[in-house]
């Protein structure tokens, strides 16, 4: 356990969830662009995630800022490992490494 409460909710959700993506709203009801560009990538890729809504919980909006040192949300974990933000994961994506990267980590993508 930390020092900081919100870091601990934080960590317990990536330590829970093979896949989770910090965002605007929820996966059925993104409430950004961004938040729902990731969960599209996500969804066509079939990858199964946990989205984590950072508009229900101040502290949880400005810790995980703070966690991972990023500036901005959303925010993909896959396995305990940042990944990164919408630009990151759009551009892994239209690159082809997403799904590669997913596969090498583990996770299974259920197919379209």
């Amino acid at each position: 356990m930390s020092e900081n409460p919100v870091f601990d909710r934080i960590q317990a959700e990536i330590d829970a969830n093979d896949v989770v993506l910090f965002m605007k709203g929820t996966p059925l009801f993104p409430q950004c662009g961004f938040s729902a560009t990731v969960v599209k990538v996500l969804t066509y890729l079939g990858a199964p995630f946990k989205g984590v809504n950072v508009l229900e919980d101040p502290e949880l909006r400005d810790g995980i800022k703070h966690f991972s040192d990023w500036p901005t949300i959303p925010q993909l974990y896959v396995k305990g490992e940042f990944v990164g933000g919408c630009d990151i994961v759009r551009e892994m994506f239209e690159g082809g490494e997403l799904a590669d990267f997913l596969t090498e980590k583990g996770v299974v993508l259920e197919a379209a």
